[in-house]
């Protein structure tokens, strides 16, 4: 009995994350299809660009010749490059930039030791004086109107954070950029729902912006990208999604350069599991109790209800034809994912298969970081992204 129970709360969280959420996000976003995102294009206050690097020497003079090209008045823009303890040319090139840009109110921050991106946000933030501040990455190239469309949402008072839409302009290029794209623009469809109805449960370190009144030190370990909206949402602000605020990057080009970041982005996925139980209160916490168990917690949680499910069938095989079917058909997903990461097929539901696989599999990479003290707040960057 209790092992049944475990197998259909397993099959639950799995079925939900992987699609009954987006269902029922698809009908929450009918029925508040009258809520739209405000903004307020005539708002122009001081702004502070904040760029992070670390040995980005191949990308930083596109990225600083990149965050020029904006249509926000430029006398309300100031820029902050936050070198993390680079060691190749980075830091030169910024310099260099600089002394043949003095027109521009731009500085280069190196940061003492190496700890990873937000702990040099943290440093470099205390030199900014904007009003709003505007994070990107040395990778991601910013649209014209992008600083402009950030700022726009600030139109209330509650409204501590915005991110803008990432685009990956390599998605066509190979099975692995293709997955992960297909798997982004999902998720960006679910985060516009969330934000016009209350707000958002995750943001993109490629484009966002906050307050600098409500900007918060976190752990070097964390990054902005969860923890800043969950931050803000438990203390009554929002984080809300414009589509219309745009950054371009590439995604990574191999498995392997993909596993590497989903591990990455699983550093603190038992702390973010932990997290979501603190904030099931709907009575306090309202939308943002439904939209992070469904977006956040079922997927924090499927590395552990694919192994339930697949324990539960292994050893209740003999006795029941459903839990030897189930442990089939797992075995087969599996199996086929493996042999197509190695065949290199060029199918779309294949490739589906593979990176649905590796994603768990970076998931439990991530846990057993976590438990064994590995997990670090730097780590090697994909150099198919730069």
């Amino acid at each position: 009995m209790v092992s049944s129970c475990l197998f259909w709360i397993s099959a639950f969280v799995i079925i939900w994350a992987m699609g009954g959420y987006s269902a029922s996000l698809k009908v929450l976003g009918k029925i508040y299809k009258n809520r739209k995102l405000k903004k307020n294009r005539s708002y122009f206050p001081k702004v502070s660009v904040l760029i992070v690097a670390h040995n980005e020497e191949n990308v930083i003079l596109d990225k600083l010749n990149n965050v020029l090209e904006h249509d926000y008045p430029k006398e309300l823009v100031e820029y902050i490059i936050a070198s993390d303890f680079c060691t190749d040319r980075t830091n030169q090139i910024v310099t260099e930039f600089i002394e043949e840009h003095p027109e521009e109110r731009m500085i280069l921050y190196k940061s003492k030791e190496h700890k990873g991106k937000t702990n040099a946000q943290n440093e470099a933030r205390k030199l900014a004086s904007g009003e709003i501040l505007v994070m990107t990455d040395a990778n991601s190239m910013f649209d014209k109107a992008a600083i402009s469309e950030l700022v726009s949402c600030f139109t209330e008072e509650d409204v501590a954070y915005v991110t803008g839409k990432l685009v990956y302009k390599n998605a066509d290029t190979n099975s692995t950029a293709y997955s992960e794209s297909s798997y982004w623009e999902r998720d960006l469809a679910q985060r516009e729902i969330e934000s016009n109805i209350c707000t958002i449960t995750a943001g993109n370190g490629a484009i966002y912006a906050c307050r600098n009144s409500c900007y918060y030190d976190f752990e070097p370990i964390e990054c902005h990208d969860l923890s800043m909206p969950y931050y803000f949402a438990k203390n009554g602000m929002r984080a809300i999604y414009n589509p219309d605020a745009v950054a371009y990057e590439k995604a990574g080009e191999t498995t392997e350069d993909e596993y590497k970041r989903k591990v990455r982005m699983n550093r603190t996925i038992l702390q973010s599991v932990r997290d979501g139980i603190k904030v099931l209160d709907v009575r306090k916490y309202g939308w943002f109790s439904y939209f992070y168990f469904g977006h956040r917690t079922c997927r924090y949680l499927l590395w552990l209800a694919h192994a339930v499910v697949f324990i539960i069938s292994l050893c209740k095989a003999k006795k029941s034809l459903f839990y030897k079917i189930s442990l089939y058909g797992q075995s087969i997903f599996y199996v086929v994912a493996i042999v197509n990461h190695f065949a290199q097929r060029r199918n779309k539901f294949l490739n589906m298969m593979t990176y649905y696989s590796m994603t768990i599999l970076a998931q439990w990479k991530g846990v057993i970081n976590s438990l064994t003290g590995r997990s670090k707040p730097v780590w090697e960057k994909a150099k198919s992204t730069r």
